[in-house]
């Protein structure tokens, strides 16, 4: 049995105040500070950008990648259980950033990582988005290349991550406005698919297929699953922190998660069990002819957009956390600290080395990077969950920012504990033959850093173990 892991899917300036940012335009779309309630959104509004993450041809490739080793049953339990991992973790950090209006990466500082340790988080989410980024692209010009014969994929790679990077550079509203025209249509090349699948098959012969490439295990499937989205579980604050409420946060990540991955994803699994191939071009192509095939791969560019948004977002909270502080600079204007934040020009930035990596060919790395977020990333969403939900470390501290309207005004410079229990995290996801990788790493991350934080504040004789902090501004 071969158990292989299949391909598949993608500290601020805390002085700043609220109007500074508004007032410097949705170029930075509140990077480096709380969202406020009159910022927010309608929960259908972030529910079709959050469809349009889930609805995308790396999901596809998931699905494709699981019927290639997997049997339809054997599919179905690996994504039922990969998504209700994702659920959990997407609707925990989604609640939790809609309360406070905040970022992943702002959230981490007050949410067990501190701000050095948070510009860590931001660093890791952003390389990997960029990544993503780079694989995404490489998809998108791979299937424009083979969609019109014209070019080369080099040079359709340099287009279509340019062009991406200036959409994504106008900010949210214009990332919604892309999910919205872009999401039907290739939910309509995929249910085009569906009609041509099922017109030639009947379902006895789909529970009966026996996959044509080699057996997939059960736990690297599941870890395929969760490790395929799990960035995106996690960069959930990012777009949730527009929403109104904390339950139109659980039915936005409810109805993505499981619509969106159990219908493409399953769906996929059904073209690669039938028709006995993993070349998603290829299937869809042989059920929707090359127009439906450019449609889902025109797609990506939805994706795209929240890949390079949340990266740009990362490397904001990484540069200004790094920089001096305001008190040894002398005080700046707020204006000033939010033109030096310019996620308009880190994106751009972002952009062009992630198109770089596309050029460099990041898509035939994939298994490898999506193996490695499978395994690095669930103990950073474990460590904060328990922060901010049992131990409740900075609960009263970001109420009473909440009734200002501003960011706290001081914050934990380094957390040690939520280091260590990430690094036992991540290393306890590669016990061999123990249990499931991305749920090893999420449980032990978790388990460490609560019993380590509960121990420190036994012995200090304190409520809540804390560490030294820095004033914001």
């Amino acid at each position: 049995m071969n158990d292989r892991t299949p391909t598949g899917p993608s500290d601020a300036d805390l002085g700043v105040e609220i109007g500074a940012v508004a007032v410097a335009g949705s170029g930075d779309d509140f990077a480096t500070a709380p969202v406020p309630p009159d910022q927010r959104r309608p929960m259908f509004e972030v529910l079709v950008i959050r469809l349009g993450a889930f609805a995308c041809v790396p999901q596809l490739l998931l699905g494709a990648s699981l019927g290639f080793g997997m049997t339809f049953s054997q599919a179905v339990w690996a994504t039922i259980f990969g998504s209700v991992v994702l659920q959990v973790l997407s609707w925990a950090l989604g609640a939790a950033a809609c309360a406070e209006g905040l970022s992943t990466t702002l959230l981490a500082s007050w949410a067990g990582f501190g701000r050095l340790g948070s510009a860590l988080v931001g660093a890791v989410i952003a390389i990997a988005l960029m990544g993503w980024f780079g694989v995404q692209n490489g998809v998108f010009a791979n299937g424009l290349l083979k969609a019109t014969g014209l070019l080369n994929a080099p040079l359709w790679s340099l287009v279509t991550g340019i062009l991406v990077t200036w959409l994504t550079v106008k900010g949210y509203r214009l990332m919604s406005l892309i999910a919205k025209i872009a999401l039907p249509l290739f939910l309509a090349a995929v249910l085009w698919a569906a009609f041509g699948l099922l017109r030639g098959h009947t379902l006895a012969e789909l529970l009966a297929a026996v996959p044509a490439g080699p057996a997939i295990g059960m736990p690297a499937a599941i870890t395929a699953v969760a490790g395929s989205f799990i960035i995106g579980a996690i960069v959930t604050p990012d777009v949730s922190r527009f929403m109104r409420s904390g339950k139109d946060v659980f039915w936005m990540t409810l109805i993505a998660t499981f619509v969106g991955e159990m219908t493409i994803n399953l769906l996929a699994v059904a073209m690669a069990l039938l028709l006995r191939s993993a070349d998603i071009v290829t299937l869809m192509s042989a059920l929707t002819g090359w127009l439906g095939a450019t449609i889902a791969i025109v797609s990506t560019v939805k994706l795209n957009n929240l890949n390079l948004y949340s990266s740009s977002l990362g490397f904001s909270t990484l540069l200004h956390a790094l920089r001096p502080s305001a008190r040894s600079e002398g005080a700046r204007p707020a204006s000033t600290a939010v033109r030096w934040s310019g996620r308009a020009r880190l994106t751009w930035w972002i952009g062009i080395v992630s198109t770089l990596l596309s050029l460099l060919g990041i898509l035939d790395h994939l298994i490898g990077f999506l193996v490695l977020l499978g395994v690095a990333i669930p103990p950073v969403a474990a460590i904060m969950i328990v922060d901010y939900y049992l131990l409740r470390r900075d609960r009263e501290v970001l109420a009473l920012a909440r009734r200002t309207g501003r960011l706290p005004t001081q914050v934990e410079r380094l957390n040690p504990v939520a280091l260590i229990a990430w690094a036992l995290g991540s290393g306890g996801a590669l016990l061999p033959g123990i249990g499931i990788p991305a749920l090893n790493a999420l449980v032990i991350g978790g388990a460490v850093y609560w019993v380590a934080m509960k121990a420190l504040a036994w012995k200090r004789g304190t409520a809540a173990m804390t560490f030294s902090r820095d004033a914001t501004g």
